[in-house]
């Protein structure tokens, strides 16, 4: 329940414009999780967190873009700076790690 909680405490956001994407509520994420489908959330944060050690997680989404699941994590680095860092969430590879103005 700590894992849910803390995942859906951040705010879940929808990706405008990104063909082909869908963003999934509470009820699947959970599904997928418990299916084995999705790493669990804290080891996707940690995989997100360790690309800026000392950062802070602001908001998470999961979303399905063209048959593939996307953990994405919105990061804060001790200096203020603002990460995007998309993860595969099956794997807990990292996709993406960009700088958001």
């Amino acid at each position: 329940m700590k894992t849910l909680t803390a995942l859906f405490a951040t705010t879940l956001l929808a990706t405008a414009g990104l063909a082909q994407a869908d963003d999934f509520g509470p009820d699947k994420a959970m599904q997928l999780l418990k299916a084995g489908t999705i790493q669990p959330f804290e080891t996707l944060n940690a995989a997100a967190q360790a690309k800026h050690p000392g950062s802070t997680i602001h908001e998470t989404e999961l979303e399905e873009e063209y048959g593939r699941y996307i953990y994405q994590v919105e990061l804060r680095d001790a200096q203020g700076v603002k990460w995007d860092v998309h993860l595969d969430a099956a794997n807990g590879q990292v996709l993406k790690d960009h700088q958001d103005d």
